[in-house]
């Protein structure tokens, strides 16, 4: 029974690139079940399908039931509509290339090496784009703009007004929320929470942000990097994990710098794997083009305590606030996958038990105290996550063969197109 006032609800789940897919159902037709197609998970950016392993785009493009409860339905952002996220299930089996899934199993995972429950808190960064009035989009003109505002210099048409105002409806939990380093950038944190109910209020989030938006006849993107004079959009996660009796098992107030043996190797795990994350925390092309030296995005295979130039970051909070933040993902990275992946290296180097190397202690700019550092772009950071054994099967073999299939056809459409950029620099020579 739905709520007063509540006349459909809207059933949504996350595919391969983040994108919140789904159906609108009527009150009278809840069921707790939607049908779709499993070769969603085939249609690449340009609504090709690709053959790629779980999607059956050549096995007759079978069947996917969503599944949801009706008392998880929440208010949305829409009036009369509620919103809830569903599970895959295909022919009766929980659909292994489904993200959410894998980070629910990733969740289970370092929940059983821990013996705690693992917590997260996200933020995400966006720009907010007008119409150029040639068809295209251009930075939202807010030119008294500045880091850390608020009001209407930052935000001279009461959007974010309209989105804090939205989530509070629909339970999302915004902790904080205000402009960025760059104009007309914005950050909005989510609050912290067992990870998969944080990462659901993110996923939801994310869709109410840029609906909102378009609403004032805006775009608001969360790319990572869609201005080359400016910095990029990443989402930052703060991983904990609180034991049965409510302690933070990251927090040691007996050591010298307040982090317990768990935390640091939790830190030697990220960084362990550092290569092969970059192609699951940066899956997109243009990703590479915020993952440069100087950006503070996580380029580096560091760590450092309350440093934000490097990958994982110890904040100063310690007691209930210890916890460590993963920067290397970018800000269209899919939340679930990135999660998980992060979450499954953390479990690695916590079931290891090796100490991380010692933390940063230069800038971390240009230079850093190791030379390892991502992958120049997504093809080679492919390469490093097939030849990550351990990572690739603790994310899960089934969702990352059909990931890395999904990418190198998006790599390859990439490697074929011709760019503006080559046309201005070469045609009138050649």
């Amino acid at each position: 029974m739905l709520p007063e006032g509540m006349h459909r609800i809207r059933v949504l789940f996350a595919d391969q690139f983040g994108f919140a897919r789904g159906k609108y159902v009527p009150a009278a037709a809840i069921t707790g079940e939607v049908g779709f197609s499993v070769t969603i998970f085939g249609v690449g950016y340009d609504r090709d399908l690709i053959p790629a392993p779980g999607a059956e785009v050549l096995e007759g493009m079978g069947d996917l039931t969503a599944r949801y409860f009706p008392d998880d339905v929440r208010p949305s952002w829409d009036a009369g509509t509620g919103v809830v996220i569903a599970d895959l299930e295909r022919l009766g089996q929980p659909l292994a290339i489904s993200s959410r899934l894998a980070a629910q199993r990733a969740i289970e995972a370092l929940a059983a090496a821990t013996g705690g429950t693992p917590k997260i808190g996200v933020e995400l960064e966006a720009y907010v784009l007008q119409p150029d009035g040639s068809g295209g989009w251009e930075p939202w003109d807010t030119p008294g703009a500045y880091c850390y505002g608020t009001g209407t210099v930052v935000d001279p048409v009461g959007l974010f007004d309209d989105i804090m105002a939205a989530a509070e409806v629909c339970g999302i939990g915004i902790e904080t929320l205000g402009s960025e380093y760059d104009n007309p950038q914005f950050e909005a944190v989510v609050g912290y929470g067992d990870a998969l109910d944080a990462l659901d209020r993110a996923f939801l989030l994310k869709q109410l942000c840029r609906e909102v938006a378009l609403r004032h006849g805006l775009l608001l993107t969360f790319l990572g990097r869609p201005f080359q004079d400016r910095g990029g959009n990443g989402t930052h996660f703060h991983l904990s994990v609180t034991g049965d009796d409510g302690r933070n098992l990251f927090d040691d107030p007996g050591s010298d710098d307040g982090l317990s043996d768990m935390a640091k190797c939790a830190i030697a795990g990220v960084l362990a794997h550092h290569e092969a994350l970059t192609a699951l925390c940066a899956p997109t092309v243009n990703a590479y083009k915020r993952l440069k030296p100087g950006e503070l995005a996580g380029y580096w295979a560091n760590w450092g305590y309350d440093h934000r130039s490097v990958a994982v970051r110890v904040p100063s909070g310690r007691g209930a606030a210890s916890r460590l933040e993963h920067r290397l993902p970018d800000g269209a990275a899919n939340l679930y996958l990135s999660a998980a992946a992060m979450m499954a290296a953390a479990r690695l180097g916590i079931e290891a038990g090796e100490p991380p190397p010692p933390a940063e202690t230069g800038d971390s700019l240009e230079t850093a105290n190791t030379e390892r550092c991502c992958p120049e772009n997504l093809s080679l950071a492919l390469d490093a996550l097939e030849a990550d054994e351990a990572l690739y099967e603790a994310v899960g073999t089934e969702i990352t063969d059909h990931f890395v299939a999904m990418k190198r056809a998006e790599w390859a459409r990439y490697a074929r197109a011709v760019t503006d950029w080559e046309l201005r620099e070469y045609l009138t020579f050649h």
